[in-house]
């Protein structure tokens, strides 16, 4: 996973609010048994004017002209910026691998659904918490200049805009610590891969009968 540290780059402005995570990423790609190739049926319904499944490419498909992710001037945004309960719905993780996929590195809104929240951070996407004004700055900002730079700073815990603003954010200090250094749940415990070979010999030693 990469670490997240410092990261400047544009944000694409979703106006919507109680996006669910069956519109992040629609059922009929849960199918597939890879963890992988999801990002391109982020938004799915709302990106192409044809039906989609796993079977079809989607580069057969129209785009459709009007979805800000189709826009030209959004081209290789990786902040994406939506409004209240962003990810809602069922508790899939295809939906931040989609959204990984796609190239978003961090996700700003004034409120997440919990499981979505959570599984943010195991993918290594930054899900970030502004008060409902400090988002509207944002969307006003790049409806003014779609390339307005937006820079999320993670160790100071801002995120900061062209003309000086900067809007704090909250942060567990453990998942920060994960994101920081590019680790997952696993590769947290990894860290300490000596100390559990430790205690696992000690254990053989102390009650044989459990491994034999």
């Amino acid at each position: 996973m990469r670490p997240f540290t410092v990261m400047t780059g544009k944000a694409l402005p979703l106006d919507r609010a109680n996006v669910d995570t069956d519109a992040i990423i629609p059922k009929q790609y849960l199918k597939s048994i890879r963890k992988t190739g999801f990002g391109p049926f982020l938004f799915d319904d709302w990106r192409y004017l044809d039906p989609g499944s796993l079977e079809i490419d989607p580069v057969t498909r129209r785009p459709n002209p009007e979805f800000v992710l189709n826009l030209p001037q959004h081209a290789g945004a990786t902040v994406l910026v939506a409004r209240d309960n962003f990810g809602c719905g069922s508790s899939r993780e295809h939906a931040v691998w989609a959204i990984a996929e796609y190239g978003f590195r961090a996700v700003i809104a004034p409120s997440f659904a919990d499981i979505f929240y959570g599984n943010c951070f195991s993918s290594g996407v930054l899900p970030v918490v502004l008060k409902p004004y400090e988002v509207q700055a944002i969307f006003e900002e790049v409806g003014e200049d779609a390339a307005a730079p937006v820079t999320i700073d993670l160790p100071a815990q801002q995120v900061r805009l062209p003309d000086g603003r900067a809007f704090a954010f909250s942060i567990d200090a453990g998942r920060k610590n994960r994101l920081l250094h590019g680790l997952d749940s696993i590769g947290e415990t990894l860290q300490h891969a000596e100390a559990i070979r430790g205690y696992e010999r000690r254990r053989k030693v102390h009650a044989p009968w459990l491994y034999s």
